[in-house]
């Protein structure tokens, strides 16, 4: 997958903020380089949405030599009205425990469900 990633068409449940929240919330420390493959990015969205998420307080980042540190404000509270109440926690908490039933029901992340 280097290069540019593979198009997709169609809608999805997670935006693009949503999924690189969730990459940095696996690994704090993640290069933009490592985000940008995991979703399925390029390079210069998952910056623009770093400074997005940024500016708008869910997350800061500290540079430490040639690493940046990522840290997420886990109390904000989510942007849309619908999900008034909710919190980046809530939203993180959800797809984590998500990623770790796949794994433990299908022997990996990221693979499907074997029908029973």
């Amino acid at each position: 997958m280097d290069g540019v990633p593979e198009p997709h068409t169609g809608w999805t449940f997670l935006t693009n903020h949503a999924r690189v929240l969730a990459a940095i919330a696996d690994n704090h420390n993640a290069r933009i380089r490592d985000i940008a493959a995991h979703c399925r990015l390029t390079e210069r969205a998952v910056q623009k949405i770093i400074a997005d998420l940024e500016q708008d307080g869910y997350l800061s980042h500290t540079r430490e030599g040639r690493t940046n540190t990522y840290r997420i404000d886990p109390g904000k509270v989510l942007r849309h009205p619908a999900e008034a109440g909710l919190t980046v926690a809530s939203l993180l908490s959800l797809l984590a425990e998500d990623e770790a039933d796949r794994a433990t029901s299908t022997g990996g992340p990221g693979r499907p469900h074997a029908p029973a």
